[in-house]
């Protein structure tokens, strides 16, 4: 029976997924910053434990147009609750972390 709790233990340190959404324009040097910073950030603090979608605003403006997108890079955590919103290039690793709500020791979320 200890054999079974073991791996639901396990199990729920992953159950909470963070949910991401960047917005970048092209090759920008911003952008790619950007996606260099948080991808960096999540494979210390997340490892695996969230979902990124990289939305490209110059190859779909009316995606960023409808989610009120106005300035790049601008990142969005959708999950878990409270959604929060940066922009710039994420290099201020403190505040993402913070936004992101992820505890400042690698590998946890809190």
């Amino acid at each position: 029976m200890n054999g079974r709790r073991k791996p639901k233990a396990r199990a729920a340190d992953f159950s909470t997924v963070v949910v991401l959404r960047l917005y970048i324009a092209g090759d920008a040097p911003n952008s790619v910053q950007a996606v260099a910073n948080l991808e960096a950030i999540c494979r210390e603090y997340l490892q695996g434990g969230h979902k990124l979608e990289i939305v490209d605003v110059l190859r779909n403006p009316r995606r960023a147009m409808r989610d009120g997108v106005l300035v790049t890079p601008s990142l969005a955590k959708l999950a878990p609750n409270p959604i929060a919103n940066l922009i710039g290039n994420l290099s201020d690793r403190s505040k993402v972390l913070r936004a992101l709500g992820l505890a400042h020791k690698p590998g946890s979320v809190q």
